[in-house]
């Protein structure tokens, strides 16, 4: 392969990486319990009666989705995007945010989107892991029931 379409590849499994850390924290924290307080519409419908994983797009409000599916398209439209040609493949930073990325020498930066790497491949098989088990009825947490 040629180095655009390896840096193409690059981009898309840190992308991917990314999104599903947060799936994956966002899955656990709703397993744990943890809820929005107040209602989802004007219905009166709770966040609390919205059950988790796959079962909360029966549960959601038409309307929630769509806002929903909006929020995403912005962000991938508008925010998640390299639109200054970043520092390296990935780098959505776009000389808005910094939080001391400047201030790290080569071989930490080198080091720490390596560690963001390894996560975001983790990240990729844990919540695949947990929407498996949940499709074939496994109850959370896995241990408890071994």
């Amino acid at each position: 392969g040629d180095e655009e379409k390896f840096s193409r590849l690059r981009y898309v499994e840190l992308k991917h990486g990314r999104i599903c850390m947060l799936g994956v924290v966002g899955y656990l924290v709703q397993e744990s319990g943890t809820r929005l307080p107040g209602t989802i519409d004007l219905a009166g419908t709770k966040f609390t009666d919205i059950p988790n994983g796959f079962a909360a797009f029966k549960a959601i409000p038409a309307g929630g989705l769509v806002q929903l599916l909006f929020f995403v398209g912005v962000l991938e439209a508008c925010v998640m995007k390299d639109l200054t040609g970043g520092e390296h493949i990935g780098d959505f930073r776009n000389g808005a945010i910094d939080f001391g990325w400047e201030t790290f020498d080569e071989e930490t930066k080198m080091q720490k989107r390596a560690i963001e790497l390894n996560n975001g491949r983790a990240a990729q098989m844990g919540i695949l892991g947990l929407m498996v088990h949940e499709v074939l009825g496994t109850n959370l947490p896995l241990v408890g029931q071994m």
